[in-house]
């Protein structure tokens, strides 16, 4: 059995193909068409999954879209009813595009497969599950475990904005859900607009703003409670209720009431690209502390109520890998699966597995590990692809025989402070790279995080870098020994790799507290002695393993930094085109594909328009 996934029209468009309930290939549309976050609809992520199946439309026994597009134009309508005559603004907007494009997505899908399948589709079936279903979905399936707890967290689906749910076999009940607008993603949300980054795209920033926040302070304690008192009730069985006086994005195109903000909090909102303030960290460590309550009070009644020892997560806000990390340490669940493609991509994999086991009925058997494939499963490139890059914009290589001798090489340049572009392999599917399109550097170099942010990434200096550690050394590094191969757990730094910190270190101003080393392996630990780690694990990436682990010969270390291979404002590459014009407009020093090693002293001047000036919006 065959089946295509598709999410689109919202953010992150994407597709994916499971055939015989083995997901075959997932994509993000972003990827092929360099603009990130794209919302069209996935045809080329589409055509790139069928064409890896080796399926054309007409094999296909289901196309699946993510969620339900009529219950969710019922809930905007409904919305706008409810409040009118306030959102007349954004009423105008928003319902031409539905009544235009999106009301008709049966027509659109036929009508795109049949232009790849040359007009000989046939009658295919088309489904609909809603979008947390789809997010359960992505979550339970590829799971290690026959049953766990589910939890979905995101900004909005049709109504649902979060849902508990319990997976058993091949099913999923559906146990709670929180409906709009009382929505945790949309509170996190309008606090990265008001901290003065991208919605749908800062909130990582957010979290990753959040520990230079003072910890324990008056201030952050005074934001705590007004965010409590004015913005969102917590109750005891994790559902919260906002207090819509604050809040715009029922009704407007922006999220929060700005002024009235300003007056609650005493400061003013930032604006993008303004110089932190304190205050603005600690407001990141308040919204933190408060997403982290909800979280673990939603956890704690999920398990209440299938009394499960394993947990599954999806939605937006399950990308949140320090209230991951830090629910995981509570020892609630022995074992947690997150999705690695938590967002709104991950719900074309939770769409066509949705069919799958719901509606084809096919029997489900777990494996020890997660059938996720190490989320390697997007497009890949030959020898031949790369010479051909090479032969057309004059690039100058060497190239080694063996994988053995790349990762002795290549660790080498690492080990001696170089940064290098790793292309390798399938791409991943989801936000993260994990070491098929990834800059990599020495986590040992005290300077590199400020080199990686300003002269490689082209972003902002707090922003942390992740470590990538051999699995067998994880608790060498961290206290953890928990595996965490899609980097979305947070841990903590050891003891003996610790540094001390300095007497008044919490009233030191932000851009001293970020670069005074903290560790021995400073460039992947963050202010609090946190990293959100990616374990490497031999049997699902091992060329990256022994890249790691021929570095760890040279060097004694087992870990390096890992970023996403890409500049600030656009997706991560996929092509070697893509590659050769991100390495030769930043500050790498090498550029790897499969087995060709790019000198940047060696290569003739780049020609091509300066592919990222003008053109990097924020993030």
């Amino acid at each position: 059995m065959n089946i295509l996934g598709i999410s689109a029209f919202y953010h992150d468009s994407a597709a994916c193909v499971v055939s015989d309930g083995n997901i075959i290939s997932a994509a993000q549309e972003e990827r092929f068409t360099r603009i990130r976050h794209d919302a069209s609809f996935p045809v080329n992520a589409i055509e790139f999954c069928l064409d890896y199946a080796g399926l054309t439309p007409e094999k296909l026994d289901y196309a699946v879209f993510y969620e339900k597009p009529f219950l969710k134009f019922e809930r905007i309508l409904e919305t706008y009813y409810s409040f009118s005559p306030y959102g007349i603004r954004s009423f105008n907007t928003v319902i031409p595009v539905w009544i235009k494009q999106k009301l008709f997505l049966k027509d659109i899908i036929r009508k795109e497969l049949r232009k790849l399948s040359g007009e000989k589709l046939r009658d295919l079936s088309l489904l609909f599950p809603e979008h947390h279903l789809s997010h359960a979905a992505s979550a339970f399936y590829p799971s290690p475990f026959t049953e766990a707890a589910i939890i979905t967290i995101d900004g909005v689906g049709e109504w649902a904005t979060a849902s508990l749910c319990h997976g058993k076999g091949n099913q999923i009940g559906m146990i709670r859900e929180l409906k709009f607008p009382h929505s945790v993603g949309m509170l996190y949300s309008a606090f990265t607009l008001f901290t003065g980054f991208r919605v749908n795209s800062g909130e990582y920033k957010l979290m990753g703003l959040a520990p230079y926040g003072n910890p324990g302070s008056a201030e952050v304690h005074r934001f705590i409670q007004l965010i409590r008192d004015n913005l969102v009730e917590l109750r005891q069985d994790g559902s919260i209720r906002l207090n819509m006086d604050y809040f715009a994005f029922a009704t407007q195109l922006t999220m929060i009431h700005q002024k009235k903000w300003e007056e609650l909090f005493g400061i003013r909102m930032r604006m993008p690209e303004s110089p932190l303030e304190q205050a603005h960290c600690n407001l990141a460590a308040a919204i933190q502390q408060v997403t982290e309550d909800i979280v673990m009070a939603m956890a704690a009644e999920v398990k209440r109520l299938t009394d499960s020892e394993n947990l599954c997560m999806a939605g937006g806000v399950a990308l949140n890998c320090v209230a991951n990390g830090k629910l995981l340490r509570t020892g609630l669940f022995k074992r947690i699966f997150i999705q690695p493609a938590s967002g709104d991509a991950g719900g074309a994999v939770g769409a066509a597995l949705c069919a799958c086991y719901i509606k084809a009925g096919r029997q489900r058997a777990a494996d020890i590990s997660d059938s996720m494939h190490g989320s390697l499963l997007g497009p890949e490139y030959s020898d031949a692809d790369i010479e051909k890059l090479c032969g057309k914009v004059g690039a100058k290589y060497t190239r080694e025989v063996t994988e053995q001798e790349v990762c002795t090489r290549v660790a080498g340049l690492l080990a001696n402070g170089a940064v290098v572009g790793w292309f390798q392999g399938k791409m991943e599917f989801g936000p993260r790279a994990l070491g098929n399109r990834s800059i990599l550097a020495d986590a040992r170099d005290p300077e590199m995080q400020k080199k990686l942010n300003l002269q490689i990434k082209f972003r902002e200096s707090f922003r942390p870098f992740a470590p990538s550690v051999l699995l067998e050394d994880m608790p060498d590094y961290f206290e953890s020994d928990t595996a965490s191969p899609y980097m979305l757990l947070i841990d903590y730094v050891n003891e003996k790799h610790k540094r001390p910190l300095p007497a008044g270190y919490d009233k030191l101003p932000l851009t001293e507290k970020l670069y005074f080393p903290r560790s021995d392996i400073p460039s992947v630990t963050h202010l609090d002695f946190s990293a959100r780690v990616q374990t490497v694990h031999k049997d699902i990436n091992p060329r990256y393993w022994n890249l790691i682990n021929a570095f760890k010969k040279l060097t004694g270390y087992g870990i390096l930094i890992n970023t996403s291979f890409n500049v600030r404002g656009e997706p991560i590459v996929c092509s070697p085109l893509d590659a050769w014009r991100c390495f030769m407009n930043t500050g790498m020093d090498y550029l790897v594909m499969n087995n060709y090693i790019l000198d940047k002293k060696d290569q003739p001047e780049f020609r091509v328009e300066k592919y990222y000036k003008g053109k990097i919006r924020p993030d």
